[in-house]
């Protein structure tokens, strides 16, 4: 039903852009569950590519494993451009990677309000160069059709990332 957003080419397409410069990745993921990861490893050989991941879906696995400040988390809410930023920082450093993926989001059906309805996804990737990009994305659909739309626009984000990243 996503094939359009990212499909098996284009994962093949990321893990030989990185294979071929000897990069990594890693995944901070909260609202997508592991969804990021599981896709990552679909394809065989993708240890050579992708050092690990986290699921931080709480705020205290947010702060414990990826160092996201309790601060951060009350002022802004586990659903912002500030607690992906740290969730990046974290996930790079923990799982010495090239390069990171970093997802949090209201998948749904509850938990959005007013300011963040269900199906707001902050998506963000940095590379160890601190290169960042941050964006908030307001997905549609059942729980699980905002959580695959989230993690496949997340693997289409970072191929654009890594090649612009790459030709630098």
């Amino acid at each position: 039903m996503y094939e359009n957003i990212f499909n098996e080419n284009d994962m093949i397409k990321l893990q030989e852009l990185l294979r071929t410069h000897n990069k990594t990745i890693t995944a901070a993921e909260s609202c997508t569950g592991g969804l990021v990861a599981s896709l990552i490893t679909r394809i065989s050989g993708s240890s050579d590519i992708f050092n690990g991941s986290i699921v931080s879906y709480s705020n205290k696995i947010k702060n414990q494993e990826l160092n996201v400040k309790y601060k951060t988390l009350e002022e802004f809410g586990a659903v912002s451009h500030q607690v992906v930023n740290e969730m990046l920082d974290g996930v790079i450093k923990k799982f010495d990677a090239d390069f990171a993926i970093a997802i949090s989001g209201i998948a749904g059906p509850t938990g959005g309000n007013e300011s963040k309805p269900t199906g707001t996804v902050v998506i963000g990737f940095c590379d160890t160069e601190s290169h960042k990009m941050v964006h908030t994305h307001h997905f549609t659909g059942s729980r699980e059709e905002v959580q695959f739309q989230a993690a496949k626009t997340s693997l289409k984000e970072i191929l654009k990332f890594i090649k612009k990243s790459l030709d630098k």
